[in-house]
């Protein structure tokens, strides 16, 4: 089984080939192929490939399934000494994201 560490949106995630990632929004048309060219490791049965910081020639493709907004998180700060509150919400746009091969 063929594995990778790869890098996107300051985040780092392992992936193999099929499997389906929620990350941060990419700028491309749902339906359109995503390649990953920052590969920090690569695992391929016994042998293992480690960059420095980046591995070079080696690419993780995928497909954009769906783009969508995360659930909502909110942020709340409370001052004590003038109980001043402040209460914010955010909701994050992800991306879906099924590899489809590790070149």
């Amino acid at each position: 089984m063929k594995l990778a560490v790869i890098e996107t949106g300051g985040k780092q995630y392992k992936v193999a080939v099929g499997d389906k990632l929620n990350i941060e929004k990419l700028d491309n048309e749902v339906g359109s192929d995503v390649v990953f060219d920052k590969v920090l490791l690569v695992v391929d049965g016994e042998s293992v490939e480690v960059g420095a910081p980046y591995l070079k020639g080696v690419k993780v493709e995928g497909k954009l399934l769906d783009t969508y907004k995360d659930k909502k998180k909110i942020v709340f700060k409370y001052h004590s000494k003038t109980r001043r509150r402040k209460k914010k919400g955010h909701r994050q746009q992800m991306t879906e994201v099924e590899i489809t091969s590790i070149k």
